[in-house]
């Protein structure tokens, strides 16, 4: 490639990435299908990747390819607007999306229909904060069963196993955050409805 095609700090990045990823030079060439001379020449800048190549470093590092040219993402827009809530994504419950994507805290708005008692018992790492908008909730967290009435809220460890169950005729509606994104247990929670 000449160098008018050559991407500013790439080969840094290249070698960033792998090492963040903990990944020896002759790993990642492994893992990827290069030998180790060629990603070392790609991360001293004496070579310019492929997009094939790229693309195979940016899956094993766990990156995008945008990530790997230094790409910066646009800011997500911070204003998310209300609307209906969609029944039964999730085992009946219906949630609407509260915060942006793609951020560590997500936030939810949340109805659970009574009668639907949440069998599960859930553990995952990650926080989770639960706001009672409208009607009762039952918490249970380990062995203790805690019923929030509007206004009420809790704050706790996700690895505490919990329970969430409406305790009023109307079910019950919640804001509720967590910090599950980068938990490959993430989507525990809400049964998948991330």
């Amino acid at each position: 490639m000449s160098t008018d095609q050559e991407v500013e700090g790439l080969g840094a990045r290249l070698r960033e990435h792998r090492l963040s990823s903990r990944y020896t030079l002759e790993a990642a060439a492994t893992r990827v299908g290069l030998s180790p001379a060629y990603l070392s020449r790609l991360e001293t800048g004496q070579r310019q990747p492929s997009l094939p190549v790229l693309l195979g470093l940016a899956r094993a590092y766990g990156t995008t390819v945008a990530g790997l040219l230094g790409e910066l993402p646009a800011d997500p827009d911070p204003v998310v607007r209300g609307g209906a809530i969609e029944p039964g994504r999730a085992g009946g419950w219906g949630y609407r999306r509260a915060g942006t994507p793609g951020r560590a805290m997500q936030a939810l708005r949340v109805h659970v229909p009574t009668g639907l008692q949440d069998a599960v018992v859930r553990v995952h790492p990650g926080e989770e904060w639960l706001y009672v908008l409208r009607g009762r909730l039952r918490l249970t967290l380990g062995e203790q069963v805690h019923l929030l009435d509007e206004g009420d809220s809790a704050h706790f460890d996700s690895l505490t196993p919990h329970r969430i169950a409406a305790d009023s005729s109307d079910g019950v509606e919640l804001l509720f955050l967590h910090t599950l994104l980068q938990s490959p247990g993430g989507e525990l929670c809400l049964g998948g409805a991330h």
